[in-house]
């Protein structure tokens, strides 16, 4: 009897995700498969959806819209943030990545848009926010 997966289940899945343009920005090959738990909120909600009801060894392709992955770009979430309040030594340049951290002591990721004598631009929205995004997906295991 063929087992379908449900909420709650830990799978492993095999995945190829692409940009509507066919840019490849993240895939499991050459690696192990990626395990998660279905609902319990640790992958975007398309692709939690995604592998509802399937069973080992299906594949699948679904196009899961921006609403159910990183949402909308929010431009409030673009900075300029004064030079002379980074460290001396660290030079930063138009794509880099650093840490930030909030009144709060939460850290989160940024990434440098911009760079002039007075500011450094920063964006904290997640880089696929405001993507389409396509994942090929099989399921390789229901733990």
């Amino acid at each position: 009897m063929n087992k379908f997966v449900k909420k709650g289940d830990t799978v492993k899945v095999h995945y190829h995700g692409k940009l509507s343009n066919g840019f490849t920005f993240d895939s499991s090959e050459g690696r192990e498969p990626f395990e998660f738990e279905v609902g319990a909120g640790t992958v975007i909600k398309g692709f939690d959806d995604a592998v509802l009801n399937m069973h080992v060894g299906e594949k699948k392709t679904v196009n899961i819209p921006k609403e159910e992955a990183y949402g909308e770009r929010d431009e409030s979430l673009v900075v300029n943030f004064p030079r002379n309040q980074f460290p001396p030594d660290l030079h930063p340049e138009v794509g880099m990545e650093l840490q930030m951290s909030n009144d709060a002591g939460q850290v989160f990721p940024v990434i440098v848009q911009d760079v002039t004598e007075e500011y450094v631009t920063l964006d904290a929205n997640h880089p696929l926010a405001g993507e389409d995004l396509i994942f090929e997906i099989e399921l390789v295991e229901i733990l």
